[in-house]
């Protein structure tokens, strides 16, 4: 438990004394980390590190996991600009009343390009794809019955052509049940870790060690990349049940109100607030919204949620609409079964 808090410390004071009072846009690699998932959490806002009870939670705060028992799967598809594909799944494993154990994966695919050249800009017949991929393993643990950890080891690639890049990182989560009328206070570390340093074949090139010297063999030469830093972020967040749930302040057995607010302080970027709202009647169907603060497109998010009983199993089908302002509506998908 004391190395685990330290860990978390060593973090959040490495983003304050390194992220600074500016947006630093541009500095880091993988961004694809930095696109949410699960269509619930998103039509929230990406107000969900408190909430943080789906398979989603894999994403926003490991330790959430605790929040599920038995066996959980889910998957997750977005239709991001340009043709690209943003995808995830997850599943979720209960050890015992106190253990969790997960797997996901998160993928991002531009799909075939033809290549274009200044002298062939219709094409040059030879075709390349943009891929990114993120592997992780969870564990978590309930320490108590309101206070619970988690940790992911993640393994992290970027493909560009013939040139890739890999590293390692980790994601470090809390949950604390505070037992005031359902309020939630939970934080998480995400993408803490190495840096990525692309390498490849076409980094290799001709050069002229000695340009006084006429005639003489020009040698390969490796071009050199800089090595760039994770999309790191700490995140705090707290949720409370308005309306239903256990200790709410008005008290219904159809409906639930649940309010939730995520501050995030990322190492590229300037500080942002996430708010989100989620309406459910008999924990069946689901209305949701969210506004996101400090960005410099993305705002208003809303989203559409179903929980049916099949059999013994729960399945559930959710759906976000995140909206870019100029840039276009992006829809994200989601299915979760709970066995």
């Amino acid at each position: 438990m004391k190395i685990f808090i330290t860990l978390i410390l060593t973090a959040a004071i490495h983003l304050t004394v390194f992220a600074g009072d500016f947006s630093k846009v541009g500095t880091t690699a993988a961004q694809f980390l930095k696109i949410g998932v699960g269509a619930r959490a998103m039509a929230l806002g990406g107000s969900f590190t408190a909430i943080a009870n789906d398979v989603s939670t894999l994403y926003w705060n490991p330790a959430g996991i605790t929040n599920l028992s038995g066996f959980s799967f889910a998957v997750t598809h977005t239709e991001w600009f340009a043709e690209i594909s943003h995808d995830f799944a997850g599943v979720v494993y209960s050890l015992s009343e106190s253990d969790v154990i997960a797997l996901n994966v998160v993928g991002l695919n531009t799909g075939e390009q033809e290549v274009t050249t200044v002298t062939q800009p219709d094409g040059t017949g030879i075709y390349y794809d943009v891929s990114d991929l993120a592997i992780g393993l969870s564990y978590a643990r309930a320490l108590t019955d309101r206070f619970s950890v988690g940790l992911t080891a993640k393994y992290i690639q970027q493909n560009l052509y013939n040139e890739s890049a890999n590293t390692f990182a980790l994601d470090l989560g809390t949950f604390l049940r505070t037992g005031f009328h359902d309020l939630i206070i939970a934080m998480s570390i995400s993408n803490f870790g190495g840096s990525m340093q692309l390498e490849g074949r076409d980094l290799i090139t001709l050069t002229d060690i000695n340009n006084n010297i006429s005639g003489n063999y020009n040698t390969d030469a490796l071009l050199k990349t800089e090595a760039w830093a994770l999309p790191l972020s700490f995140r705090v967040g707290v949720a409370m049940n308005i309306i239903g749930g256990s200790d709410p302040f008005i008290r219904s057995d159809q409906n639930r109100f649940t309010f939730a607010i995520d501050g995030i302080h990322p190492n590229d970027n300037t500080e942002k607030i996430n708010f989100g709202g989620e309406y459910a009647w008999n924990e069946t169907v689901f209305a949701r919204v969210g506004y996101r603060m400090n960005y410099d497109l993305e705002k208003w998010t809303f989203g559409l949620g179903l929980l049916m009983d099949v059999g013994s199993q729960k399945v559930g089908f959710d759906y976000a609409l995140i909206d870019f302002n100029d840039l276009g509506k992006v829809s994200q998908f989601s299915v979760e079964l709970r066995f």
